[in-house]
């Protein structure tokens, strides 16, 4: 072994020596056995796979991958079967936007960057089956992504709609409310304005309430389901008719109090609501609402319903509707305040039990009732439940997108591509650019475009309309089990026993990525497809790494560092143990040159102490290093990295302090310590002259819990239930003992003040608590 831990050529070898023996390759369980009769435990381990941008890797974005690298090759040493694939979302206005800033084809781009990429994440070290590579943009994938939108077509969960978008005027494109920021484009940041589109659209929200209730049944951080349930925002409440005076017209609303019904003074309705238009014979004021609607027109959403904005509207005069209840006549009013497709687009307001109604009435001097009594509105109650989230726009009028595989025609309508004739492949253009007038750059192709309609022969065109980049990410997690399956998307014995995933990382996308995907499962739940209600049984939640300046790592600011620059210096195994100790794992942290000195003095301080390893085991290490491979093995099942760390620094401290340690107790800290720092255990495991090659696919240590007894133990003091003062004992004294003990402790009789004390309670190996 080298004088010089030398991490470059020690790093370098051992990549080529796995990537030779191809030891992380993933086995599938036979076909010919059913999945219940495989024995072998299972553990499929994902992390959110990255769309490959142009800049590459900064040092942020391996930390989850080098926690499911950490976690992954942890439970293969404990003898499961690890599914740990990698692979690229690669279509979508990311890698388009780049393609366009760089003059280049996307599909060039992309390849370009991929190859980058995968180089970068060589470089760290991991076990991904690379086997199972998969591309978003590879027609042999997506046109399983088209046979998936074709189910949902001919279920009747994918319909066209002409209902006003959020357009993006810089990215030229229809975006879905999930794509938003406030009221700007999430990806440009560009203000967002309504425009009508013909589109398609997703039945989301015919899955609401399965994928609201089934969030008590996984293993997520609760505030991740919590911003799930806000998305969708479930209220349950009741629909109340209020007929027009003089006129055939009834206004529906739907109300979560209904109790309040007696209260109500005025109605107001969104001002697209198609009442305005019915009652256009009654209203005195024409040319008032017609302004006021095309004020709406370009205000988004988020906008409208923002807290604090300052109420406007305007009187419908000569409308007036009858409250149910009272039997009163009440104005109606257009505000934009109240959106079109919230509830039923009209409200009944109550001022005195809602605060913008109160500040709407008091602005236009509407009564407000204060005192009523709310008994009897059972009569006008029909119970409904409704929900915030809406249907999932899913066309985009870009080209960089997977084509959606319908064939328009003139006499059948919209017909869906038969099955046999998919992949529709996406055409190779000169030009790309988005066309800005609503229409994709494929409408230009008329080659394309123009077919036979596959139900009667007759003349028709293919949709132009691409799928957006969050189409080929609701189920890739599927096509890791079965990547070349060229007869169906995933095979059903494969995906019965890799399913679910077990732990599914990543920091972005708590509501996007994971409602989508959601949705999506539990449609192919209910054809059949997979076996499983839900996707993801477990969700680690990742904290980000800033710049050293506190900031978010951008080509813009200039502060990004290169995780190739960082292994050059430093190693890998410095590099991927000091991501995992910056702090815990869901924290967002800033990123430090100094510190990771540290981590790789500590790498060195392993690699000098194989140097001290003796035949025989060192019995004053025993019990501390039983203690590590219990600390060790709980922190990584729960991803407590950091204080995994920190007990085996400790441990290396102890095995300094005593200079010698056993070779068998040697090899056990090297097994601990393996899947955090893989390259420098490989190679020190090689020089013990083992025979059983690889130390990552050696089994995982199990701690001997007669062994974890300590010598000594440190007990709290606690008088009158505040913490006074420390007490060491030893691990077999007596109770009566330590008593005596904690009474004659100095900074123990202050607080007494010689006073006998009522009672002295020893709870064992922790507390002593003393009541005066």
């Amino acid at each position: 072994m080298a004088k010089e831990y030398d991490p470059k050529e020690i790093e370098k070898k051992w990549q080529k020596v796995w990537e030779d023996t191809e030891i992380f390759k993933t086995k599938d369980p036979s076909t010919t056995l059913r999945a219940s009769d495989t024995k072998k435990p299972k553990t499929y381990v994902l992390d959110m796979f990255p769309y490959p941008s142009g800049e590459g890797l900064h040092v942020g974005h391996p930390k989850g991958y080098i926690a499911t690298d950490i976690y992954s090759r942890h439970m293969r040493m404990r003898g499961h079967e690890v599914l740990h694939p990698m692979g690229w979302d690669a279509f979508g206005l990311p890698a388009e936007n780049f393609a366009l800033k760089n003059k280049i084809h996307p599909r060039i781009a992309v390849e370009k960057n991929i190859a980058n990429f995968k180089s970068q994440l060589a470089h760290i070290g991991f076990d991904y089956d690379w086997s199972r590579e998969i591309n978003t943009t590879d027609p042999k994938y997506y046109k399983w992504t088209q046979w998936i939108f074709l189910q949902l077509f001919k279920k009747g969960l994918a319909y066209q709609s002409d209902e006003p978008i959020n357009w993006c005027p810089s990215c030229m494109t229809g975006l879905a409310n999930e794509d938003l920021d406030g009221n700007v484009c999430e990806r440009c940041g560009t203000e967002v304005e309504k425009r009508r589109l013909p589109q398609w659209v997703l039945k989301i929200t015919a899955y609401a309430d399965r994928i609201l209730k089934d969030l008590d049944t996984l293993d997520w951080p609760e505030h991740i389901k919590e911003a799930q349930r806000n998305w969708i925002g479930k209220s349950e409440g009741a629909e109340i008719d209020f007929k027009i005076k003089d006129s055939s017209e009834k206004i529906k609303v739907f109300t979560t109090r209904p109790d309040t019904i007696f209260g109500a003074t005025y109605m107001v309705l969104a001002p697209e609501h198609e009442s305005v238009v019915k009652l256009e014979s009654q209203i005195m004021n024409k040319d008032e609402i017609v302004r006021y609607i095309v004020q709406t027109k370009n205000k988004t959403d988020i906008d409208r319903s923002a807290q604090g904005k300052e109420k406007t509207g305007v009187e419908l005069k000569g409308v007036k509707a009858v409250n149910p209840a009272t039997k009163e006549e009440i104005p109606v009013w257009i505000a934009d305040y109240v959106l079109p497709h919230y509830g039923t687009g009209a409200i009944m307001a109550v001022p005195a039990d809602d605060e913008r109604d109160m500040e709407f009435a008091k602005k236009f001097k509407l009564p407000i009732v204060k005192d009523y009594t709310p008994a009897g509105f059972e009569d006008f109650g029909k119970k409904m439940i409704k929900y915030k989230l809406r249907d999932w726009v899913f066309s985009r009028q870009r080209y960089w997108g997977e084509p959606i595989p319908i064939i328009h025609c003139e006499k059948c309508g919209a017909v869906a591509v038969p099955e046999k004739d998919l992949p529709v492949l996406l055409p190779e253009v000169e030009s790309y650019e988005p066309s800005g007038t609503g229409e994709s750059p494929l409408a230009n192709i008329t080659d394309w475009v123009n077919v036979s309609c596959p139900q009667c022969g007759g003349k028709a065109k293919r949709e132009t309309n691409t799928m957006p980049q969050w189409a080929g990410s609701s189920w890739y997690y599927l096509r890791f089990m079965d990547p070349d399956n060229d007869t169906f998307l995933v095979d059903k014995e494969k995906e019965k026993y890799w399913a679910p995933v077990d732990v599914y990382v990543g920091g972005d996308h708590a509501v996007r990525h994971l409602i989508y995907a959601r949705f999506w499962h539990k449609f192919l739940f209910d054809i059949g497809v997979v076996s499983t209600i839900e996707p993801f049984a477990r969700l680690e939640f990742l904290g980000f790494i800033l710049a050293e300046d506190g900031k978010k790592m951008s080509k813009r600011l200039g502060n990004i560092i290169n995780p190739d620059d960082v292994v050059k210096t430093f190693g890998a195994d410095a590099f991927r143990i000091y991501e995992m100790f910056m702090g815990p794992f869901e924290n967002t942290v800033a990123w430090s040159t100094d510190s990771i000195v540290g981590t790789r003095r500590f790498v060195e301080r392993v690699w000098r102490s194989a140097s001290k390893v003796q035949s025989e085991n060192v019995p004053e290490l025993e019990t501390l290093l039983h203690q590590t491979i219990k600390k060790v093995t709980q922190d990584i099942e729960a991803f407590k990295f950091n204080t995994a760390i920190s007990q085996m620094m400790i441990f290396i401290n102890a095995l300094e302090k005593h200079g010698i340690i056993g070779q068998e107790q040697w090899k056990v800290f090297l097994k601990l310590l393996a899947p955090f720092a893989p390259h420098i255990t490989e190679e020190l495991w090689s020089t013990l002259g083992v025979d059983h090659g690889s130390i990552h696919l050696e089994k995982w240590p199990r701690y001997d819990s007669s062994k974890l007894e300590t010598e000594e133990i440190t007990m709290a003091i606690q008088v009158n239930g505040k913490m006074r003062a420390c007490l060491i004992v030893q691990h077999d004294q007596s109770e009566e003992e330590i008593k005596i003990l904690a009474l004659s402790l100095p900074e123990v009789k202050k607080w007494l003040n010689d006073k006998e004390p009522r009672k002295v309670l020893v709870v064992p190996r922790k507390i002593i608590s003393i009541v005066t």
